[in-house]
């Protein structure tokens, strides 16, 4: 019975943060190229307490200088990614 009771526990304590990451997820959908490719290179480093902008410029760097964003629409996509980021922050 305590077991059942602990995996109860756990399903409701994390289920707010599954519905922010599903959120996320579903928003990204939406991105272009680019913005995706920012959001998935960022996603590992986010949560609730993280620096969200410090998080973003890093990552974005990162894939500019490996040639895979091109750096006329990195602020832009990251932009677009970061609204998507907020909500797996939550």
């Amino acid at each position: 019975m305590r077991l059942f009771a602990a995996v109860i526990l756990a399903a409701i304590v994390s289920s707010p943060a599954l519905a922010g990451q599903s959120e996320a997820q579903s928003c990204a959908a939406g991105l272009d190229a680019n913005g995706q490719l920012i959001f998935n290179a960022a996603l590992p480093q986010i949560s609730p307490s993280a620096d969200l902008r410090g998080v973003l410029t890093t990552a974005t760097k990162s894939l500019v200088e490996s040639g895979q964003v091109a750096r006329s629409n990195a602020r832009p996509a990251a932009m677009a990614a970061a609204e998507c980021l907020k909500l797996a922050m939550q």
